[in-house]
C-alpha cells in the first residue's frame, strides 16, 4: 500500500466538496487522487479547484482506477447499495454516507460481500469520530452516572426545497433515514445493543410524500430510548437542531452538539452526578472546534495501513435500517414492532 491512502471519491455531492474533499486533502495519511463525475463541466470545475490530478467520466471508471485504494461515496441515499457493493467487487475500501443502505436486505448483502473479499467498508457518521464521544465513553465507564437508563434525541431542520433529495420520496428521503439514523445509532451505541422492539409515530408531508416529522419509543427491555426529527422544524440556519441526553441510575449527561457539525464548532458535554439540582451541571467538558470530517478520514486511513484505531463494522448499519424498517411498519400498522434478529 502507498504511503497515504489513495481515495476517489463518486460524484461532487454538496457534502463531498464541502466536507469531505476538504477532509481527505487535510488528512496526513489520505490523499485525493481521483473524481468521477457524469457531468464533465462539474467535473472538471471540482477537480480543478481542489487540485485532483484524474478525472472519470463515469463511476466504473473510477473503479477500474489500479491508483484508487479507498473509495468515498456520498450519492443519493438509493444509490448506496449498488456503488458500494460494486466498489468492493472491484477490491475498493468503502467509506459510504449514511444511511449505508435503505433496506436491511441490503446491508446483508454487503456484509457477506465485506467477508467474501476482505475490504473495509463503514458508514460515514463522522459523528462518532469527534472526541466527545469518547469522553462520553468514559464516563459512561466510569460509572459516574451510575446504569444507562434512558436516552433523549431530538434532530430537526428546515429542509423546504422540493429539489433537495430529503424530500424525495424514492430516493429514501425523509426524517427517519435522515436524522433518525443518527439518533438510532448514538442509541445502540450507548446501550452497546439495539431494542428488542419499537413504536412510532409519523406526520408525512401531504406534496412530498415523505415522514416530515418522527417520534419514536426504542424499548432495550430494562431501558428505553425516544427520539425525536423534523425536516420541517427547529433551525433555518447552517447547523441542524441538536440535543442528546443520557438519563443515568445516578445522574445524568448531556450533549448540545453531538452529531453533525456542518462547521467545525466548540461544544460543550454537562454531567449531573448523583448530587445534582434540577438541571443545573455538576461538571462541564468543553471541547475545542474539532473537524469530525478530518477525524473521520485520517481514522480510516489508519485503519487501512494496519494502525490499531477504533473502527465501526457495518453490523450496526443492520440494526439501524432494522430499526427503521420497524418504525415504519410501527406507524403503517398503529403498534409495537419486534425487530428481527
Amino acid at each position: 500500500m502507498s504511503a497515504t491512502i489513495r481515495w476517489g471519491v463518486l460524484g461532487a455531492a454538496a457534502i463531498a466538496t464541502g466536507r469531505t474533499m476538504p477532509a481527505i486533502i487535510e488528512a496526513p495519511s489520505a490523499s485525493l487522487v481521483a473524481l468521477a463525475s457524469r457531468d464533465a463541466a462539474k467535473g472538471r470545475a471540482v477537480a480543478e479547484q481542489f487540485g485532483i490530478p484524474r478525472l472519470h467520466a463515469s463511476y466504473d471508471a473510477l473503479l477500474a482506477d489500479p491508483e484508487v485504494d479507498a473509495v468515498y461515496i456520498p450519492l443519493p441515499n438509493q444509490l448506496h447499495f449498488d456503488w458500494a457493493l460494486r466498489a468492493m467487487q472491484a477490491g475498493k475500501h468503502v467509506l459510504c454516507e449514511k444511511p449505508l443502505c435503505t433496506s436491511a436486505e441490503q446491508v446483508a448483502a454487503l456484509i457477506a460481500e465485506r467477508d467474501r473479499s476482505g475490504v473495509h467498508i463503514e458508514e460515514g457518521f463522522a459523528f462518532r469520530n469527534h472526541p466527545q464521544w469518547a469522553k462520553l465513553a468514559d464516563i459512561l465507564a466510569a460509572g459516574t452516572i451510575g446504569r444507562v437508563c434512558a436516552v433523549h434525541c431530538t434532530l430537526a431542520k428546515q429542509f423546504l426545497d422540493p429539489a433537495d433529495v430529503r424530500n424525495q420520496l424514492d430516493a429514501g428521503g425523509g426524517a427517519l433515514y435522515d436524522l433518525g439514523s443518527y439518533a438510532i445509532s448514538a442509541c445502540n451505541l450507548i446501550f452497546q445493543r439495539p431494542p428488542a422492539r419499537v413504536v412510532a409515530a409519523m406526520d408525512r408531508d401531504p406534496a412530498f410524500g415523505i415522514d416530515r416529522l418522527t417520534s419514536a419509543l426504542l424499548d432495550y427491555g430494562d431501558r428505553h430510548a425516544v427520539f425525536t426529527v423534523g425536516t420541517q422544524s427547529g433551525a433555518y440556519g447552517w447547523g441542524t437542531h441538536q440535543q442528546l441526553s443520557v438519563l443515568g441510575s445516578q445522574g445524568w449527561l448531556r450533549m448540545n452538539f453531538g452529531f453533525a457539525h456542518a462547521r467545525p464548532t466548540a461544544c460543550q458535554l454537562e454531567v449531573g452526578d448523583g448530587s445534582h439540582v434540577g438541571a443545573f451541571a455538576t461538571a462541564t467538558y468543553t471541547f475545542e472546534p474539532a473537524n469530525h470530517y478530518v477525524l473521520q478520514i485520517e481514522r480510516f486511513s489508519q485503519h487501512l495501513r494496519g494502525a490499531a484505531v477504533a473502527f465501526w463494522p457495518i453490523e450496526d448499519a443492520l440494526h439501524t435500517l432494522r430499526t427503521i424498517e420497524a418504525l415504519f411498519a410501527s406507524a403503517r400498522q398503529d403498534g409495537w414492532q419486534t425487530l428481527a434478529r
